[in-house]
């Protein structure tokens, strides 16, 4: 068979052209050639009519006279990707360990983190960037992460979505533990002030400051004190309506005695004048009707609130990485309550101020004073508190805020009564309060 420049022809045996036939349709023959040659390679070619490259891999090694020689240690072929490689002979530099060097420019990004291109590099450099905070990624080698569902948080690893961890004032916890035995510990403190004042009912030092307010404010305190009680645990539908509510009515009580108390005192010493017409208002009705008029409009105003806004559960999903932070929704109510007895507590303190300096060694007056001034330097404080904190710390705010100001009630009240009743006994004797008016003296064994 031989080759022309535009046909080649077949012969016979004996040398005679058989047939002419065109140069191309020998490549068909071609694409079926398959053997192994001599050296023991494969020979064959692809669908294109090429054959398969086969290149080897050469190590270029200095030898003991300094001159650079190739040795070759595998080979390649590109068709199937076939890779040989003779370790054995490979032979590495001196300063370079004993390990096949990593044929990548960064590694691998563990999950947790996303991959972050650099900026005129190939492609398969990049950084390794952290997620940010509230998503993940659960796959090595991930271009960008995502974020948890709303009720889902990372874990430490950025690698999986948990559940969130439910927050809220718990007793489990020192702070709430810390709260609940200073709000038993001050009720018991109350209870037994209680016991003392009415066991003593009979004693100078009680009845010229009006027995039955007093035990009236005693009362009231020692459930101002438990009301912290409701405040602290899981918030329910029960608690969010009882808790401002037990607390608002039991602080008013106790405010409206204090300034029912502090009324007497200037209603007692204005009605020694000869023909004051103040004599009528003496007895237990103008403290009673004070009282019960001060409680009956906070009553009302709490009955309105929640009758129109009730106070409920909320679950607070974003403010607190990692959190569901659960509060009682309060709303505006809250403070218009908080409001009245601020009110109550500043007509109470302009009307004791003056008085303190009256004359009379049971006079009330300047307690009532300084009672008054812890409530506001309580109070004042806890507004900012209460507004720049979040989640349970505003409960923590509010509950320390109510111990604060009924305990500084509590202490500034009764503690000078009780110290007189055991340390100082023989002062409680009945005295006359003398005083001239138009050269008549006139005697009062009590105020009320």
């Amino acid at each position: 068979m031989f080759m022309a420049s535009k046909y080649w022809k077949e012969l016979d045996r004996e040398g005679a052209a058989v047939s002419y036939r065109r140069p191309w349709k020998l490549h068909q023959f071609l694409k079926r050639v398959h053997f192994t040659n001599t050296a023991g390679e494969d020979v064959h070619f692809d669908e294109h009519g090429d054959a398969a490259p086969k290149y080897d891999l050469i190590n270029w090694v200095t030898n003991w006279k300094k001159k650079l020689i190739s040795v070759k240690v595998g080979n390649i072929t590109s068709s199937s990707g076939d890779l040989s490689i003779n370790a054995s002979a490979i032979v590495w530099a001196v300063h370079v360990s004993q390990k096949p060097p990593r044929s990548v420019c960064s590694e691998s990004c563990p999950a947790g983190s996303r991959k972050m291109m650099l900026q005129e590099k190939p492609v398969c450099c990049y950084d390794c960037v952290p997620c940010p905070r509230g998503e993940v990624t659960n796959h090595a080698d991930m271009i960008s992460c995502w974020k948890c569902p709303d009720d889902q948080w990372p874990n430490a690893k950025n690698n999986k979505c948990t559940e969130k961890q439910m927050s809220y004032l718990s007793y489990t916890e020192l702070l709430g533990m810390t709260l609940a035995c200073s709000a038993v510990l001050l009720s018991l403190v109350s209870l037994v002030t209680l016991a003392v004042f009415t066991y003593h009912q009979n004693s100078s030092v009680i009845k010229a400051t009006n027995k039955n307010l007093s035990l009236l404010l005693l009362l009231s305190l020692t459930f101002t004190f438990c009301s912290c009680l409701v405040f602290i645990g899981y918030p329910r539908n029960i608690t969010c309506l009882l808790r401002q509510t037990i607390f608002g009515i039991s602080f008013t009580v106790s405010v409206s005695s204090l300034l029912a108390k502090t009324i007497l005192v200037v209603v007692a010493f204005r009605a020694t004048k000869p023909g004051s017409r103040l004599r009528r208002f003496m007895g237990q009705k103008l403290p009673c009707s004070i009282v019960g008029l001060c409680s009956s409009l906070q009553a009302v105003i709490c009955a309105l609130w929640l009758g129109t806004c009730p106070p409920t559960p909320f679950f607070d999903l974003h403010s607190q990485p990692g959190q569901i932070v659960i509060v009682c929704e309060e709303h505006l109510g809250f403070y218009v309550m908080l409001a009245y007895i601020g009110c109550l507590a500043l007509g109470c303190s302009v009307i004791a101020f003056p008085a303190r300096k009256l004359p009379d060694r049971y006079n009330e007056a300047k307690f009532i004073t300084f009672s008054m001034l812890v409530f506001f330097s309580a109070w004042i404080t806890f507004i900012p508190a209460y507004l720049s904190t979040k989640g349970k710390y505003t409960v923590a705010v509010e509950v320390f805020a109510i111990l604060v100001s009924a305990a500084g009630v509590l202490f500034c009240i009764f503690f000078p009564k009780c110290f007189i009743l055991f340390c100082t006994p023989e002062k409680t004797k009945m005295t006359a309060i003398k005083c001239h008016r138009l050269s008549t003296k006139c005697s009062i064994k009590r105020l009320v």
